[in-house]
Parts: structure tokens; C-alpha cells; sequence
């Protein structure tokens, strides 16, 4: 059955605070591989102009998909998540993601799509800081698979 297009624009409220670790940072870097100094090593961090250690680009994502389980476990949108695939992913940065950072994210409903029986969901994901201050934006896009006809 077609999600209801009536979601579109809705918005669930913002999830509680997530504190960034530089531990935590240094994980996820080394987990994708990626030896950037700003990523592990705070004074390489302050040489390039940044408080402490950053980021990866996708770090921010394991903090956005966190956030939007508030949509996918929505009763009344009807999502099955046992069919649901990601689909896509894309940030828009205002600055880094940095180690103390106090992030929360509101998910908003942006786009429901049906195509060969498949549901399509776009999530907006914008990420605040704890001052308000807007870090980036997150897009995911879920594709709840098609029923098999029996």
C-alpha cells in the first residue's frame, strides 16, 4: 500500500542532544579509512584553523539516520522497514561536524514517491548545534521495496 502523501512537509520534533567525541571521530575515520590528520589529531586540527579534531563528511550520517527512526517508526505513515533499502545520501555542510559539538537533528518528511509499486522516501535532516547554529543538512532516501505477489 502507497505511503500517504498527506506526510509531505511534516516534521517530528528534534532528537534529544548527541555529544561528538574525538574518540568517537577517530572510529569512524578509521573505519572508512581515511587518515586525515584534522580527523585524528587535534593540533593537526588547530594548524588548519578548526577548535579541535573534525569530522568525516559522512560521519554526521550515523546522527541524522538515529534522528529520522522518529519517521520510519511513525504508525501512521505505515512504512514496512523490513522492505526498506537505502537509497541515497547527500549533506550539505555549513561548517564541520567538530569533536564537542552538541548536535540535535529535526527530520522532515521532504518527498513520498511511488514507482513500480515501491515507496520512496525523502528525509531532510538539519543538524543544530546546541547555540542554534545550523552545521549541516542531510537528505536519505529510503526505498521501501515492493510486496512479492504470492
Amino acid at each position: 500500500m502507497a505511503l500517504d502523501q498527506s506526510f509531505v512537509g511534516r516534521s517530528y520534533p528534534p532528537s534529544a542532544p548527541y555529544e561528538v567525541g574525538r574518540e568517537k571521530i577517530r572510529e569512524f575515520a578509521e573505519a572508512v579509512g581515511d587518515a586525515n590528520p584534522a580527523y585524528l589529531d587535534p593540533e593537526a586540527a588547530k594548524a588548519f584553523g578548526h577548535p579541535d579534531v573534525i569530522a568525516p563528511p559522512t560521519f554526521v550520517f550515523s546522527i541524522t539516520y538515529k534522528a529520522a527512526g522518529v519517521v520510519i517508526q511513525d504508525p501512521q505513515l505505515g512504512l514496512d522497514y523490513s522492505r526498506v533499502v537505502h537509497g541515497d545520501q547527500k549533506f550539505a555542510y555549513r561548517r564541520p561536524v567538530r569533536a564537542g559539538d552538541r548536535l540535535t537533528v529535526t527530520s522532515t518528511i521532504e518527498a513520498i514517491k511511488s514507482l513500480a509499486g515501491n515507496d520512496i522516501l525523502d528525509i531532510r535532516g538539519e543538524v543544530h548545534d546546541e547555540a542554534g547554529e545550523h552545521v549541516v543538512t542531510a537528505w536519505t532516501k529510503l526505498v521501501a521495496r515492493a510486496a512479492e505477489e504470492a
